[in-house]
C-alpha cells in the first residue's frame, strides 16, 4: 500500500498545445480533476487533447475508468482525447 504522500497526483499544463503532463498516483479524485483541466482545455477550442500518463507511478481501476469515461464523451463531441501511456 502507497503511504498517503506517495498517493499524490500532479499536472503540467501546456495550454497552447492542449497537453496534460500527468505525474504520481492516479485515483478517480485526480482523475476528476484532469477531467476538470481537459474539459477547459476543449473549452477554449482545442479540438484534441492529450493526456500524458507516462509520468503516473500507479493508478486505481476507478481512475482509469474515469479517463476513458471522458474519452468517450470528447469523441461525442467530435473531440480527441488522446491518452498517452
Amino acid at each position: 500500500m502507497l503511504a498517503p504522500h506517495d498517493r499524490s497526483l500532479s499536472e503540467i499544463v501546456d495550454r497552447r498545445a492542449g497537453l496534460i503532463r500527468v505525474s504520481g498516483h492516479l485515483t478517480p479524485l485526480g482523475a476528476d480533476l484532469l477531467r476538470g483541466t481537459a474539459d477547459g482545455l476543449r473549452g477554449h477550442g482545442h479540438g484534441r487533447v492529450v493526456l500524458d500518463l507516462r509520468g503516473v507511478r500507479a493508478a486505481d481501476a476507478a481512475g482509469l475508468d474515469i479517463l476513458h469515461e471522458l474519452r468517450r464523451d470528447f469523441a461525442a463531441d467530435g473531440v480527441e482525447l488522446r491518452i498517452r501511456t
